[in-house]
C-alpha cells in the first residue's frame, strides 16, 4: 500500500540526507549488521509492553523477505522438517523451495493454526523449525491471542524448535499481543521490515535474533548483500525520529479500514475471510466455481488476483482468491471488485 505524497517526502528526506552528517560515509562498507546507532533507533522503534529488544541483537537487513532468507540460510539446512500453516506467507514457500526445505501443514481454523495438530507433527517428526505470523497473517488475517502465542512458545521449547516470527504487518495493529518473542526470546527470530509500513521501494528491515544466533544471521548478511545500503537505513531511521514512519503507519491503518469497508459493502453476502485492519482479503469459492478461470476472466479486465495456489502447502489446493485492497484509489477500488463479484457469479452460474 502506498499513499499520496509520499514522494515529495522522499525528496525532502533525500536532501536532509545530503546536506547532514558525514555523506561519504555512504560509500563506504557498513558493519554486516548495521551501524549500532541505526539499530539502536530501530530497536526503540519496535518495542513494546513486554518485548524490549536489545540493539546488539538486532540485524538490519534488506526488508523482510531478506531477514527470512538469511534466517534459512543461517539457522537451517536442506532437507529440515518446517512447520507452517497450511496457507502460508507466498515467499517462505518460494524460499523453502530454494533452500530444499521440507514444509509440512498444520491445519487452520477460523481462529487461526491448530496447536493440537502442531504437536502431533513434533511427536512423528524430527521439526527443526515453525514459521509463523501471529499478528494479522497473510493471507487469512487472524491475529492470534495471548493463549495462543504462549502454547506455541510452549510447544517450541517442548520439542526444541525454532521460532520464526515474521511481524510483517503488525503495524496495522493499534496494540497487538505481545509477539512470540516475549514467550520465547531464546529460540525466536522477530522478523520485520519497513516495505509496507512506509514504501515497497525502501528495502529496509530487522531481524531481532538471540545473541547466539546473531553470528549465523551475520554470515548470511555478509554471503548475500555484505550490508543493508546505508542511504536506505539512514532515511528510514530519520523517518523513525522524526516521527514521519509513525505518521504513514497511522494513515495507512486508517486507510486499510476505509478499504474493507469498501469490500464489505461492495461484495455484499459474499463469503470473504478477512480482518477489519488488512490490506488483504481470502476468498473461498463455491466447489464448481475455478478460481483459475476467475482470475483469467479478471486479467483480461486488467485486474489481477492470486489463486490459492501460492500460499496452499496441504496436498489439495482449495478454490479460493487472495485479493489485495491498497495502492489504488478507493473509486478503482470499488469497481474493480464489482468486477470480481461479477466474475465469480458468472462461473457460479454459467
Amino acid at each position: 500500500p502506498s499513499l499520496l505524497g509520499q514522494g515529495e517526502q522522499l525528496r525532502d528526506a533525500l536532501q536532509r540526507i545530503a546536506v547532514s552528517g558525514d555523506i561519504e560515509s555512504h560509500l563506504r562498507y557498513q558493519p554486516h549488521a548495521g551501524r549500532m546507532t541505526e539499530r539502536k533507533i530501530i530497536a526503540d522503534h519496535i518495542t513494546t509492553p513486554g518485548f524490549q529488544p536489545d540493539a546488539e541483537n538486532v540485524v538490519i537487513v534488506n526488508g523482510a523477505q531478506h531477514g527470512l532468507t538469511i534466517t534459512v540460510m543461517g539457522m537451517l539446512r536442506p532437507g529440515d522438517v518446517v512447520a507452517v500453516d497450511a496457507f502460508t506467507y507466498s515467499g517462505f514457500k518460494v524460499l523453502a523451495e530454494l533452500y530444499h526445505l521440507e514444509l509440512v501443514a498444520i491445519p487452520a481454523l477460523p481462529s487461526g493454526p491448530d496447536l493440537s495438530v502442531l504437536e502431533e507433527l513434533c511427536q512423528k517428526r524430527h521439526v527443526k523449525a515453525v514459521y509463523t505470523m501471529p499478528t494479522l497473517h497473510n493471507p487469512l488475517g487472524w491475529v492470534l491471542s495471548h493463549s495462543q502465542r504462549k502454547k506455541i512458545a510452549e510447544i517450541a521449547r517442548t520439542y526444541d524448535l525454532l521460532v520464526i516470527e515474521d511481524t510483517t504487518y503488525s503495524y496495522l495493529i493499534r496494540r497487538p499481543p505481545s509477539p512470540i518473542a516475549f514467550y520465547a526470546p531464546e529460540r525466536t527470530i522477530y522478523i520485520t521490515g519497513f516495505s509496507k509500513s512506509v514504501a515497497t521501494g525502501l528495502r529496509v528491515g530487522a531481524v531481532v535474533c538471540p545473541e547466539s544466533y546473531r553470528p549465523a544471521l551475520e554470515r548470511a548478511v555478509r554471503a548475500t548483500t555484505w550490508n543493508t545500503p546505508s542511504v536506505m537505513t539512514a532515511l528510514v531511521c530519520n523517518w523513525i525520529q522524526d516521527g514521519t514512519v509513525a505518521r504513514f503507519e497511522t494513515l495507512k491503518r486508517r486507510d486499510a479500514r476505509q478499504r474493507q469497508a469498501v469490500l464489505r459493502s461492495t461484495l455484499g453476502d459474499m463469503p470473504c475471510i478477512t480482518h477489519p485492519a488488512s490490506y488483504f482479503a481470502w476468498f473461498p469459492l463455491p466447489d464448481d466455481t475455478r478460481a483459475d478461470r476467475v482470475a483469467k476472466k479478471l486479467m483480461d479486465c486488467n485486474i489481477s488476483v492470486s489463486t490459492a495456489e501460492p500460499f496452499c502447502t496441504s496436498l489439495v489446493v482449495p478454490q479460493a482468491l487472495r485479493i489485495a485492497l491498497g495502492s489504488v484509489t478507493i473509486e478503482s477500488l470499488q469497481k474493480a471488485l464489482i468486477k470480481v463479484r461479477e466474475a465469480v457469479e458468472y462461473e457460479q452460474y454459467r
